[in-house]
C-alpha cells in the first residue's frame, strides 16, 4: 500500500490523463469535418488521378482501359513535351531570379523613402491584385503590334524600327510573358522582403557606417545576409508559382506562336481537354507535381544551410 503522497500523485496522473483524453477527443469532433472533406475532395481524386496516369482515358467515355507505364513512355520520348518542359525550366530561372531582384530592390527603396512611402508600397503592390487573366488582358492590349501603348511609344520617339509583334514573334514572346509576369508578381515578394528588413536592428547599420562601411558594402555584408528567411520564402514561391504557370500563357500566347511559349502546365491543358487525352494529361501532371516536389525540397535544403550559416 503506497504513501498518502504517491496515491496522491497517482490520482493527479490519472486525472490529467482523463483530461488530455477528453481535450484530445473534443480536437478531434472538430476537425472531423475538415478532415472528411479534405479526404473527399484532395486524397481521393489525387489517388483517383494516379490510377488514371496509367490507362488511355479520353475524359467523356466510360471506356477507362489500362494501358500501364505506355503514358509515362510517351512522356519521356515526346520532343512536344521536351520542347515544353526546357520552356518552363527558362521561365521558372528567370521569374525567380528577376522577381526577387526586383521585390528585394523595391523593399529597399519602400524601406529607406522618407515621403510617401505608403504610395510607394501601394503602387507596387497594386499589380499583385490583379488575377493573372486580367493582367494577361492588358498586357497583350499594351504590347499588341498595331495599336499597342508600347509601340506606340517607341513611334512616337522616332524608334519606330524597333517596334516588333512582341506576343506574335517566337524570339520575344517568352520575353514578354516573363517581363509581365514580373510587374505583376515582384510587388508580393516585395512585402514579405519589407517585413525581413524591417526586422533587422538599425543598431547594426549604424556601426557599420561608424566603422567606414558604405551602403553597398551594408547592404552585402549585413542586410542580404539577415534577409536569409525572407528569401528562402520568397525563392521557394516564386519557384513553385512560375512551374505552375497558366493564365498568362493562355490570354497571352495561347502557347504559341507555335510552341514557343508552351509550357507542361498549358500542354497539359490542351492534352487533356483540347485533344481528350485525360490519361495522357494526368500522367503529364503527376509528372510536374513530381518535378515541383523535388525542386522544392532542393531549394528548402539548399536556402537553409545559408540561414544556418548567417
Amino acid at each position: 500500500m503506497g504513501t498518502p503522497a504517491s496515491t496522491a500523485g497517482l490520482r493527479i496522473k490519472e486525472k490529467s490523463r482523463r483530461k488530455k483524453s477528453s481535450a484530445n477527443s473534443f480536437a478531434l469532433i472538430f476537425i472531423l469535418p475538415s478532415l472528411v472533406l479534405y479526404t473527399l475532395f484532395v486524397i481521393v481524386p489525387t489517388l483517383g488521378s494516379v490510377y488514371l496516369s496509367f490507362t488511355s482515358w479520353d475524359g467523356i467515355s466510360e471506356d477507362i482501359r489500362f494501358i500501364g507505364l505506355a503514358n509515362f513512355a510517351e512522356i519521356w520520348q515526346s520532343p512536344r513535351v521536351h520542347n515544353a518542359l526546357k520552356n518552363t525550366l527558362i521561365l521558372t530561372v528567370s521569374l525567380v531570379l528577376l522577381e526577387n531582384v526586383a521585390a528585394i530592390a523595391m523593399a529597399l527603396m519602400v524601406d529607406r523613402v522618407r515621403w510617401f512611402k505608403n504610395l510607394f508600397r501601394s503602387l507596387f503592390y497594386f499589380p499583385t491584385l490583379l488575377s493573372g487573366v486580367v493582367m494577361g488582358f492588358v498586357w497583350t492590349m499594351i504590347l499588341n503590334y498595331n495599336f499597342g501603348v508600347f509601340n506606340q511609344i517607341l513611334n512616337a520617339v522616332g524608334l519606330g524600327s524597333w517596334a516588333l509583334d512582341w506576343l506574335g514573334n517566337p524570339d520575344y514572346a517568352m520575353v514578354s510573358i516573363i517581363l509581365s509576369t514580373v510587374w505583376k508578381g515582384a510587388g508580393y515578394y516585395m512585402i514579405i522582403y519589407l517585413a525581413g528588413l524591417q526586422g533587422i536592428p538599425t543598431e547594426l547599420s549604424e556601426a557599420a557606417s561608424i566603422d567606414g562601411a558604405n551602403s553597398r558594402q551594408q547592404f552585402r555584408f549585413i542586410t542580404f545576409p539577415l534577409l536569409a528567411g525572407s528569401l528562402t520564402v520568397c525563392m521557394v514561391l516564386s519557384t513553385i508559382s512560375a512551374l505552375k504557370i497558366f493564365d498568362q500563357i493562355a490570354v497571352m500566347t495561347d502557347g504559341g506562336p507555335g510552341f514557343a511559349t508552351e509550357t507542361l502546365t498549358y500542354i497539359i491543358y490542351k492534352v487533356g481537354f483540347g485533344e481528350l487525352r485525360q490519361g495522357f494529361g494526368t500522367a503529364l501532371a503527376l509528372v510536374l507535381f513530381v518535378l515541383i516536389l523535388i525542386v522544392t525540397v532542393i531549394q528548402v535544403q539548399v536556402l537553409r544551410k545559408r540561414e544556418v550559416q548567417h
